[in-house]
């Protein structure tokens, strides 16, 4: 008979967001792991916001509206949806207390999510963390077709319309690539961060406030036509505005 697992040690959410600010997150083995690890790749994944790679195909989905996309309407369901195993992936770095501190974060207005709906059903999405100008992406999921490349390409434009000036994938992989991610060295990417925050992690630790970018900037009221071309735009979110948002395909 195998010994019990030992209990779970949950994480505290401002530990979790001081290491964020310092370039380190955490991961678990597997699973139903009881604890966690602290990551700095020497390589970082991210992708620049101008130079996502919005496909013809995509575009045209998108377009087309073939999916609707809400924000942070099913956050604990999209975190479930990613941690389960899949016949890709049997197993997953989302443990318990991964999930339980970014419930607790999404509470406090830190953690977000962006959830694509084929009719009643939802086909998948993502979700990650919102520091400063900096967007932690964490995992994304799809149940159909496209549906997590919908999400990404809806969270770029968004985060493109908030301000936000690093989107961190953490992790390089091919499907990232395609979409315009690139790895940078780890100095690097510590200047990057530091930028988006526009405070020290030691700031951040004392309590001071930081630039924020506005992850809801899409869902302001509506104001006066963007010119052609616009960079950013604010007003409802569209398939428009998401296309124009993301510019030129490729």
């Amino acid at each position: 008979m195998s010994p019990p697992l030992p209990p779970p040690l949950d994480l505290d959410p401002d530990l979790v967001l001081r290491a964020y600010a310092m370039g380190v997150f955490p991961m678990a083995d597997h699973r139903r792991a009881a604890s966690v690890y602290w990551v700095e790749p020497k390589l970082r994944g991210i992708l620049p916001l101008d130079r996502f790679r919005l496909s013809r195909s995509l575009r045209k989905t998108i377009l087309a509206d073939r999916f609707r996309v809400t924000v942070d309407t099913e956050f604990e369901r999209i975190v479930s949806l990613c941690a389960e195993s899949a016949s890709d992936r049997q197993d997953t770095w989302i443990n318990g207390p991964i999930e339980r501190v970014f419930v607790a974060l999404h509470r406090r207005g830190f953690a977000h999510s962006v959830e694509c709906w084929d009719g009643d059903r939802l086909a998948g999405g993502l979700y990650g963390l919102a520091l400063g100008r900096a967007f932690f992406g964490e995992s994304m999921v799809t149940r159909v077709r496209d549906a997590s490349k919908v999400a990404f390409a809806h969270l770029v434009a968004r985060l493109k319309a908030g301000g936000f000036t690093l989107l961190d994938c953490q992790f390089q992989t091919e499907h990232l690539a395609s979409l315009g991610a690139v790895e940078v060295p780890r100095d690097d990417y510590v200047a990057l961060l530091g930028a988006a925050l526009g405070e020290t992690s030691a700031g951040l630790a004392l309590g001071v406030p930081l630039v924020d970018g506005d992850f809801f900037a899409l869902d302001l009221p509506p104001a006066d036509p963007p010119a052609e071309g616009a960079g950013t735009v604010s007003g409802p979110l569209s398939r428009k505005v998401i296309a124009q948002l993301l510019g030129q395909t490729s």
